[in-house]
C-alpha cells in the first residue's frame, strides 16, 4: 500500500544514508547513519508515514537535499 506521506525511499548502505521523499512536496532528505536493521523494518512496514515518525525522525541527523 503506498503512504501518504513518503512518495518514495533509497538507502546506501555503504554510507549508511536514508533518503526520504515527502508527499506533497517532493522535498528531499538525507538521514544519516541509519543503520541497515532499521531500513529493513522500515520497508517492512505497514504504514512507512507510523514508522518513520516513531522510529526515524527526530532520532537521526538529516539534511535537506536541494
Amino acid at each position: 500500500m503506498p503512504s501518504t506521506a513518503i512518495r518514495n525511499t533509497q538507502y546506501d548502505p555503504a554510507t549508511r544514508i536514508l533518503s526520504v521523499w515527502f508527499v506533497p512536496s517532493g522535498n528531499r532528505y538525507d538521514y544519516l547513519d541509519v543503520a541497515p536493521a532499521t531500513y529493513a523494518a522500515f520497508r517492512r512496514a505497514s504504514s512507512k508515514g507510523r514508522f518513520f515518525n516513531a522510529f526515524i525522525r527526530d532520532r537521526y541527523s538529516y539534511r535537506r537535499v536541494a
